[in-house]
């Protein structure tokens, strides 16, 4: 799943070249001294590789490539041909560097050429899903990515208003991605993996499964053996807040024993998010600039 890293100039002609998004570089949300806004040049999307490092790599423990150690940063072929949200703190002093606190890789369904796919389809058939759907846009989320000290609802809040303004600007109908739990022993997270598979599957008209060689069973503890409250106290944030909105549960786990997780599919088509938060982060969020 890991690929060499594009280098500098690769990054720079497709900025220039690809028709990435129209909100490149653009304020996208502002609360107190934190922005948001979508990467525009290529030693912004080193910096985001740098975080992502720290958090991925030195902090969480993930396997290092030989490249990986040589340049002290999670990159990838995906972050070529993606947008990458990031989120600044203004009050801090000196460089961009110092300042970037939060990113998020965004990949649109028009972005992939031919002979590419999801970074998911790694993991899950989400092929047979666009394929089922190909009238719709789909947006992958992926390599969330926040600095330990702006773990923080705040912080949270100003990254969705990013995305729901990207979402708006390139008439996004489906959000998806692999969603993680810290370690690579899926029963170590029986309770809330089981309560995602009897409460939160996906229909069958969105559902989709993992990998026959990748799959694991979410069901471990019976429905009835389970205490929602536990189990949601145990879930890790990300999946909890994306619960909220109205995502679904793809058909089983992946285990990433490079990245040291669990991951789950999130899928959430925006016509199953409530008007409440349409309304917090959409028509009415002049109040995040």
């Amino acid at each position: 799943m890991k690929q060499t890293p594009p280098d500098t100039l690769e990054i720079s002609a497709i900025l220039a070249d690809s028709g990435l998004s129209s909100l490149t570089g653009q304020i996208l949300g502002r609360m107190g001294s934190l922005i948001v806004r979508i990467a525009d040049n290529p030693e912004t999307i080193r910096i985001a590789q740098k975080l992502r490092y720290d958090v991925f790599y030195t902090e969480l423990g993930a396997q290092k490539s030989q490249n990986t150690v040589l340049e002290e940063r999670d990159s990838d072929h995906y972050d070529a041909i993606c947008d990458h949200l990031v989120v600044y703190d203004t009050s801090i002093a000196g460089d961009e560097a110092a300042q970037l606190v939060g990113t998020y890789r965004l990949m649109r369904s028009d972005m992939i050429t031919e002979g590419r796919s999801f970074y998911s389809a790694g993991e899950y058939e989400i092929n047979k899903l666009t394929a089922r759907k190909p009238h719709l846009q789909f947006l992958e989320l992926g390599r969330s990515c926040v600095k330990p000290e702006y773990r923080s609802k705040r912080t949270v809040e100003l990254l969705w208003q990013g995305i729901w303004s990207y979402c708006r600007q390139h008439k996004i109908e489906v959000m998806f991605g692999c969603a993680s739990f810290h370690g690579t022993v899926p029963e170590a997270h029986a309770v809330p993996l089981s309560f995602l598979q009897h409460n939160c599957r996906a229909d069958a008209e969105w559902d989709v499964r993992a990998l026959e060689q990748h799959y694991r069973s979410m069901d471990i503890v019976p429905q009835e053996a389970i205490n929602p409250k536990v189990a949601l106290f145990s879930m890790p944030p990300l999946i909890k807040g994306y619960l909220r909105l109205g995502a679904m549960i793809g058909d089983g786990a992946v285990v990433d024993h490079q990245f040291g997780t669990t991951d789950v599919l999130i899928i959430l088509p925006v016509e199953r998010i409530s008007s409440r938060y349409i309304n917090y982060y959409g028509a009415e969020a002049d109040r995040f600039v």
